[in-house]
């Protein structure tokens, strides 16, 4: 938001916890209830930044007359489940942009250059609008990557799924540095401290909600048992010398 913020638009939230205090110092106008927000606020660009699991309910709690001619955005790590919710439910004089900021508050803590941001346009009747929203990122230096909701799962499932489930198997394995860490072990120790940073629920969500990820944990598990059965063909041959 600080951003935004930065670039002279207004930035208006809304939450069930009270952020009062955090949007002060961001200079954001905060409303505990998002429907108020809507009525009070000069609302163009509603942005629904929620949890995987929680996105439809949170999206059936707002009134769809408060949400007419606005243009909606999702921003989940996953696609096709806010863009079939978001086109069932949302006024047909809603725009619908389905995005991906593939960045958090720690890989984008000092700007957004070269970033990714990956977005498909759903729905857009207003194009300024829209291109003018697209700017917000642009103008951070981020990497627009303009890609259909089907397409960034498929992908999404073998490359951020993939990396949360290697993740969270290695975390099984209850690793710790050593003294004589090599760089490698110390990428894989990188990489078990980022997923477990991450919840469950957002591990789970990424499997639950995308449905190309069951394919990459079937293929996942293969993979182990092909390697096994590597090295004890390698070691049935080297007893045969």
């Amino acid at each position: 938001a600080r951003w935004f913020v930065a670039g002279g638009h207004s930035v208006f939230g809304a939450s069930r916890s009270d952020y009062t205090k955090e949007a002060k110092q961001l200079g954001v106008t905060f409303f505990r209830d998002t429907a108020e927000m809507l009525r009070e606020g000069a609302v163009d660009v509603v942005i629904l930044a929620t949890s995987i699991i929680s996105f439809g309910s949170v999206l059936s709690s707002i009134p769809p007359d408060a949400l007419e001619g606005r243009l909606i955005v999702d921003v989940l790590s996953v696609k096709i489940l806010p863009k079939d919710l978001l086109l069932s439910k949302l006024p047909a004089s809603c725009d619908i942009v389905c995005s991906h900021p593939m960045f958090g508050p720690e890989s984008g803590r000092h700007g957004w250059k070269d970033l990714p941001f990956v977005y498909e346009a759903v729905r857009i009747s207003d194009h300024h609008r829209f291109c003018r929203f697209l700017a917000l990122w642009e103008e951070q230096g981020c990497k627009m990557t303009k890609l259909s909701c089907e397409e960034h799962d498929r992908l999404a499932a073998g490359s951020q799924f993939v990396t949360h489930l290697t993740g969270r198997v290695l975390g099984k394995l209850n690793l710790h540095s050593t003294p004589i860490n090599t760089k490698g072990f110390e990428s894989l120790l990188a990489l078990i401290h980022s997923t477990a940073e991450d919840s469950f629920d957002l591990f789970y969500a990424l499997y639950a909600h995308n449905a190309n990820s069951e394919s990459q944990l079937e293929m996942f598990s293969k993979a182990i048992d092909a390697i096994r059965a590597d090295l004890a063909a390698f070691k049935e041959k080297q007893a045969k010398r």
